[in-house]
């Protein structure tokens, strides 16, 4: 097993789905089945659209874990990562801080850039450059809320919230993105910033006396069903429309049209939905309700 970056961007010309699958050609084989059992960092290049667009960030921005390798039924020289486990960073982290390159491998003996290394869409890194890309990102400050410095603020209301950051000490950096607490904080986390803490339904937002948003971040397709923890797999929701969301009495097309089932649901509550049924999305457009998890949603939740 081995750590290993792999280069994708949403306009890549590979059948890559980051969350499932990463898509790539028999010249990187050697290295893909290397990281199988291990995590490896998505990397967003600077080319996202074409050689004309360089809008990409340069950045490290997800981990996943490759849990196997398969072959392209439809072309032969290409194949297939199986990925799990996918989180994006708290921050994206750019691969190079002034004269500190991330990866050794990216680095000349003159200090400058090795365009060959870096233009090898999978790469293997050690160890302790992983996890010290991961640390990075992850080395944010507390919002307010979760510093339990106010003495005013509800120690219930908290719990009730869970938006206590986890504390796991010496704890090893993988067992960390492995656990249940972790991943729950971080997307709870990065769904509230991607929706600036207002609900998607409702529009609402709600910041209590403390500081805390009362939003909550729900996903499109369960956790217990497999669902990934990526923001696009999320909505800022209120309580109520997240209990609503949850037993299908509402659902999203894939316009982002809100829709609404035949029965049981009161008029009080429809009415607490933005007056034009259109989701309120995030600014990033990469953040958006991916058309797959919303479909999951319909088919599987959704009373119609």
């Amino acid at each position: 097993m081995a750590n290993a970056v792999f280069t994708t961007s949403e306009s890549s010309a590979y059948d890559d789905h980051p969350e499932f699958q990463y898509h790539f050609p028999k010249t990187y084989l050697n290295q893909a089945r290397e990281a199988v059992g291990d995590w490896i960092l998505y990397y967003e290049p600077r080319r996202l659209r074409g050689a004309n667009d360089r809008s990409g960030r340069q950045a490290y921005f997800a981990v996943a874990k490759v849990i196997g390798i398969e072959r392209d039924p439809n072309r032969d020289d290409h194949f297939y990562a199986r990925m799990a486990g996918y989180l994006e960073l708290d921050r994206p982290v750019a691969f190079r801080e002034g004269a500190h390159y991330w990866e050794s491998l990216l680095r000349r003996a003159d200090g400058e850039t090795n365009k060959g290394a870096f233009g090898r869409a999978v790469r293997l890194i050690p160890r302790e450059e992983f996890d010290a890309i991961v640390q990075a990102s992850l080395s944010t400050l507390p919002d307010p809320w979760e510093q339990h410095t106010d003495p005013m603020l509800p120690i219930a209301g908290i719990n009730d919230h869970d938006d206590q950051p986890p504390d796991y000490g010496p704890r090893p950096l993988i067992q960390r993105l492995e656990t249940r607490k972790f991943r729950d904080f971080a997307f709870r986390r990065h769904v509230r910033k991607a929706y600036d803490n207002t609900c998607a339904i409702t529009g609402l937002r709600l910041i209590n006396g403390g500081g805390r948003p009362e939003v909550q971040a729900a996903h499109i397709w369960p956790v217990e069903h497999d669902g990934p923890d990526t923001v696009r797999n999320g909505l800022a929701l209120t309580g109520t429309a997240h209990w609503m969301f949850d037993r299908g009495l509402i659902s999203v097309d894939d316009s982002y049209r809100i829709i609404v089932a035949s029965s049981g649901v009161p008029d009080d509550l429809v009415r607490l939905m933005r007056p034009d049924r259109m989701l309120r999305l995030p600014e990033t457009e990469a953040h958006r309700p991916h058309p797959q998890f919303l479909r999951w949603h319909r088919e599987n939740r959704f009373k119609g």
